[in-house]
């Protein structure tokens, strides 16, 4: 499941990635041959459940945690992590919620995250894990050189993928300026991008776990996927038939929404995103006329305005390549040297990819 669909599981690994406080604490408690149990919120929900104990109330540090941590009962902190609240403290869970765990601590740690709805940490005396709970999830925190192992192998795929991509989006331009663009080609490339994009999606989810350790992971991360959202983003809005039902944030999300059975689906594809219009049948070698939304956005400092000023005005990108400066300059907003900078980039453009083409 990516990260950004369970926010409650992505702030919970958050609190306990490498370079927070709270991880250096529970790193304490494994290295002692501990074990624990942790909730992370002192609300009322949290006090109606427990009983015994005492008070703390102390700033959190990991050498009073792992201190606590030698008492039976349970530690609980502030939502943030900040602060301690008490110690030893017995938990009494609605025991009808169901859980898979054995364990004692296990069970007690599942039951409470399930029925109140705050994250709680379960560290195993036996088995040396820290299992994280919260209203919906149960998560097994990874040694770091395993996560990492499999972050650099999912960027040796994100790689091959980005540079497939490359191909796609260089194909559609070439074809874009010939005015030859099908159906076909467009899902191609926007089926190409979504499966960058979710591989991206599932190295952030390990970024977030692995906290400071994962520095240079985000840093070929972050390169790698440079202008990706907005190559998606810019063939949507060239393509997409929109009406007072249907926008780009609507197909962007149906997009991310597909299943990989579906999105290795061609025809599935251009049927979700509505790309020849609603009630229409996708004939996948059918002619498509560009807006020009993509051509524009290579052109260095074009404010966006003034890209919708001229899309509105042409309607095609074939209409906006053969206008002349004269009729350029006539679109609000489109200065004479706007109107020499637009055509003569367009100009390069097509000439450049035409030469790519054929040679």
């Amino acid at each position: 499941m990516a990260l950004r669909r369970n926010p409650e599981l992505q702030a919970a690994l958050a609190a306990v990635a490498p370079g927070q406080p709270l991880r250096e604490g529970l790193d304490r408690i494994l290295k002692a041959g501990m074990g624990a149990l942790i909730v992370i919120g002192d609300g009322p929900e949290v006090l109606n459940i427990s009983s015994g104990g005492f008070l703390v109330n102390a700033a959190f540090s990991p050498q009073r945690l792992s201190e606590l941590a030698k008492t039976d009962g349970a530690i609980v902190l502030t939502p943030d992590a900040g602060y301690i609240a008490r110690a030893n403290v017995h938990l009494v869970p609605n025991p009808n919620v169901p859980t898979e765990e054995t364990g004692t601590r296990h069970r007690t740690a599942e039951r409470v995250a399930r029925s109140i709805g705050v994250p709680v940490l379960s560290v195993s005396e036996d088995m040396a894990v820290v299992t994280v709970y919260t209203k919906s999830t149960r998560y097994q925190l990874e040694p770091i050189t395993a996560i990492l192992n499999r972050c650099n192998q999912a960027l040796q795929t994100l790689e091959r993928y980005k540079g497939r991509l490359n191909e796609e989006s260089t194909n559609l331009t070439s074809l874009e300026v010939e005015d030859l663009v099908t159906l076909r080609d467009v899902v191609a490339l926007l089926q190409r991008a979504e499966l960058v994009a979710r591989i991206s999606d599932e190295i952030e989810r390990h970024l977030v776990e692995l906290g400071t350790d994962g520095r240079l992971v985000r840093l070929q991360l972050r390169e790698l996927m440079a202008g990706v959202e907005d190559e998606r983003r810019l063939v949507v809005l060239d393509y997409l038939q929109t009406d007072a039902s249907w926008d780009l944030e609507q197909a962007i999300d149906t997009l991310s929404d597909l299943d990989m059975e579906d999105l290795l689906d061609p025809d599935k594809v251009a049927h979700a995103l509505h790309l020849s219009g609603h009630g229409q049948e996708d004939d996948m070698d059918a002619h498509l006329q560009p807006r020009g939304y993509r051509m524009l956005a290579r052109i260095p400092r074009l404010p966006d305005d003034l890209a919708d000023r001229l899309v509105a005005h042409y309607g095609s990108l074939g209409k906006l390549s053969r206008a002349s400066v004269e009729d350029l300059c006539t679109v609000d907003g489109v200065t004479e040297h706007w109107a020499l900078t637009i055509k003569d980039a367009l100009g390069r453009i097509a000439e450049s990819s035409i030469l790519d083409r054929y040679n």
